[in-house]
């Protein structure tokens, strides 16, 4: 391939303009590299260690056990009903070491059917039978995944000095390394990292394919794309985005030679795209592929039946069954095509979302754009802010303008496909498909140290560095990092609740605490994750007194409604909860938290009578102090 930034094979333009190289010294080129040599494989290690340390240390998190679950049934079973919305891929990987220790496994509770979500009873049951050891397994499991993100640092690295120079390469690096959001969803059993890896991967291969086609090219770039096809739903925006920006290429192009080129890279093309399907429905066994679309059972209302008056999809149906369209045999799984019908049926059901403080049903469009702005480091803002500024006011920091859209195309794609989808807003980790190919656009900035302009290399570490403290500064608490503008992580479920702030990560940080403090126990606890039951921690607990009833709703003993004093350990997703049972406790200053999203009060006589005198309840007599419910949390 030609030095980038002279010469575009996929555009037939010469790049005026682009980033120059640095001169080559004879005593400056040897230190860069012992340098560079140095710090890559340092980073690695980093972001490798910071993986692994959190894996171990954070507890399963709300859907760790069903993905499991359904992981272990695709191995057993090789069937892959189960989780359908997203592919099997982390999911199998996942699988894969715990399988040698035989856990029990309960098939009676396994469904498949349409829209079927079994996965959830099968994932409660697997740590119930399996109590003993379910840490241990996903701990396993989290290690077998984190290869994935170490994919992502790889290709950050390889693409960002391709395009911009060594000193990108750092930078891309770097972000990725210590991105909160790659820290706080690398090291699970969760598909969004793998995404985010497979599908820059799949980008950059692409990208060389454009620049240089030939068919060993289309076929790497089809393998990549089948792997990001099998990490996630998302991915398949490629499959129109990709021929698009080809097209663009071909449309550019002058010369005698055009028409030929054309005609074998439209051969190419389709190669790509038929590796990518070959090797997604080998994942899946082949199992149900050219399935003729008329014969599904669909749930939703956009492939199902017309919606009726409410606006909704009674039962199953299929719109194309008795069309031309039904008769045309699909080229991917049958459960692949499912997966897809069930995601679109919960974007369809309007499920409750939260966005600072308010609950709503359905989601707002710019939640996502949100999210990102208080959950990426300042730092990395500012990174992005002068990459942004130096494409605008100078042609150094600048590629051809293809090799711009093959990188900006797919972020701006995933960003506005989710942003769409305002059935439900609940988790940033839908756009973190877009993160890695931010980070490499944004690495630019690095070409300040070799274009000699020290002032502006020095801005560009200091936001760098910046931006890693801040994402270490909480770490290994990274699910829940916001930044700085919105008062850090303390202040976080003020703005994002779900899996943003709070995914059940901290069960075993609350669990280290109680060791360390026995007069704290016995403790009331209301968790998120209702599969798991903190007694398998070790913990042993009760459930907290529930506030006032809504208006409407039978009023119980005063003295049985919350504040009681006590010790309570309150999950952020049940304080800020949209039914407001123990909104009461955001009159209270937690004494502790484990993690930040578990806060722990230690609430006095004295202080729950004043607050129960706020809330218009009778105080409590002497002998009410540790009166709490006994009962298991439902």
């Amino acid at each position: 391939m030609g030095e980038i930034g002279s010469y575009s094979s996929a555009t037939g333009l010469a790049v005026d303009g682009g980033p120059e190289r640095p001169s080559r010294t004879a005593s400056g080129v040897p230190a860069r590299r012992r340098g560079w040599k140095c710090v890559l494989p340092g980073l690695l290690l980093v972001h490798c260690a910071l993986l692994v340390w959190s894996a171990v240390r954070d507890s399963p998190t709300w859907d760790e056990p069903a993905r499991l679950a359904a992981g272990i049934a695709h191995w057993k079973l090789r069937r892959f009903g189960l989780y359908r919305p997203n592919p099997p891929l982390v999911r199998m990987v996942a699988a894969l070491p715990v399988l040698p220790w035989r856990p029990k496994m309960d098939w009676r509770v396994y469904g498949e059917g349409p829209g079927s979500r079994a996965e959830f009873p099968l994932g409660k049951q697997f740590v119930r039978d399996n109590r003993e050891r379910f840490v241990l397994y996903h701990v396993l499991a989290r290690l077998a995944t984190i290869p994935f993100a170490l994919v992502g640092m790889l290709v950050c690295l390889r693409w960002a000095s391709e395009l911009y120079g060594r000193s990108a390469g750092v930078v891309a690096v770097t972000l990725w390394c210590f991105s909160p959001s790659i820290l706080g969803y690398g090291h699970l059993i969760s598909p969004d990292t793998a995404a985010a890896s497979l599908g820059l991967a799949a980008a950059y291969g692409f990208w060389r394919w454009l620049r240089q086609p030939s068919t060993f090219r289309a076929l790497f770039a089809g393998a990549l794309l089948g792997l990001a096809w099998l990490s996630k739903l998302t991915w398949l925006v490629l499959l129109a985005l990709w021929p698009a920006i080809w097209a663009v290429a071909a449309c550019s192009r002058s010369g005698r030679k055009v028409s030929r080129q054309v005609l074998a890279e439209t051969l190419q093309l389709g190669l790509v795209i038929l590796a990518g399907l070959w090797l997604l429905n080998a994942c899946y066994f082949f199992d149900g592929t050219f399935t003729r679309l008329g014969e599904y059972e669909f749930v939703s209302n956009a492939l199902g039946r017309h919606a009726g008056s409410s606006g909704h999809c009674s039962g199953v149906g299929n719109r194309f069954a008795g069309t031309w369209l039904g008769c045309l045999p699909m080229p991917l799984p049958k459960d692949y095509v499912m997966g897809a019908d069930v995601q679109k049926h919960d974007f369809e059901r309007k499920m409750s979302s939260y966005l600072c403080g308010q609950w709503k049903a359905g989601g707002w469009w710019y939640y996502y754009i949100y999210a990102l702005l208080i959950k990426v480091p300042l730092g990395t803002w500012a990174l992005v802010s002068l990459a942004a500024w130096l494409v605008l006011v100078t042609k150094r920091y600048v590629v051809s303008w293809f090799d711009e859209l093959v990188l900006v195309a797919p972020a701006l794609a995933v960003l506005i496909l989710v942003s769409s989808q305002t059935g439900f807003n609940h988790h940033i980790r839908y756009v973190l498909p877009m993160l890695g190919f931010v980070f490499v656009w944004t690495s630019k900035v690095g070409r300040a140290m070799e274009l000699g302009r020290h002032k502006l290399a020095m801005l560009v570490a200091g936001a760098t560095v910046w931006s890693v403290a801040s994402s270490l500064w909480i770490y290994p608490h990274s699910l829940s990092y916001f930044n700085e503008w919105v008062g850090g992580p303390r202040n976080g479920h003020a703005h994002l609740l779900h899996s943003n702030t709070d995914w059940g990560q901290d069960m075993l940080h609350l669990k280290r605490w109680l060791d360390k403090h026995p007069g704290a126990q016995p403790i009331g606890v209301a968790w998120y994750v209702p599969v798991m039951d903190p007694k398998y921690f070790g913990i042993e607990w009760t459930a907290p007194p529930r506030g006032l009833p809504a208006r409407g709703m039978t009023m119980p003993d005063p003295e049985s409604v919350g504040p009681l004093p006590g010790w309570f350990a309150i999950s952020v997703n049940r304080i800020r909860a949209i039914d407001g049972m123990y909104r009461y406790f955001l009159r209270f200053e937690p004494v502790a938290m484990a993690g930040y999203s578990m806060y722990i009060y230690h609430i006095t006589l004295e202080e729950a009578n004043r607050v129960r005198r706020e809330l218009g309840l009778p105080e409590l007599a002497e002998r009410g102090a540790g009166r709490g419910e006994s009962q298991e949390q439902g």
